[in-house]
């Protein structure tokens, strides 16, 4: 059992991505946070009513993903966002924005067409 939990947690380790990493609304509200400024640990911990290990945990899986870097400050350690990972999310997303806007613009000019027709029969 345990050689099977080893090798899921590699598995989904080597799988993080930005999706992976958006997914969560603690994560998305760290992002949040540390967009706005630096942050240490125990400044971003401060804000949730969760354990700080959990905190960890989702600054650990954000650092993997590329969404935020650690800098060194003296003896203070700081969180920083690193937002240019999200347009992979950006352009995943705009796809099916285009898709969506033509399927729009499609039933846009059939209901105009219905509604000129409806027009000219009720005349």
């Amino acid at each position: 059992m345990r050689i099977f939990a080893i090798k899921y947690l590699r598995i989904m380790e080597a799988r993080r991505d930005v999706f992976q990493a958006i997914a969560d609304p603690t994560r998305r509200e760290i992002i949040n946070l540390i967009a706005h400024q630096h942050l240490t640990p125990n400044n971003i911990a401060g804000n949730f009513d969760v354990s700080r290990q959990a905190i960890s945990l989702h600054i650990k899986i954000l650092t993997e993903c590329g969404l935020i870097t650690l800098k060194q400050q003296g003896r203070e350690r700081y969180y920083r966002a690193k937002l240019d990972k999200l347009n992979e999310v950006s352009q995943w997303v705009e796809q099916y924005r285009q898709f969506w806007n033509t399927k729009f613009n499609s039933l846009d000019k059939y209901l105009n067409k219905v509604q000129a027709k409806n027009k000219s029969n009720n005349k």
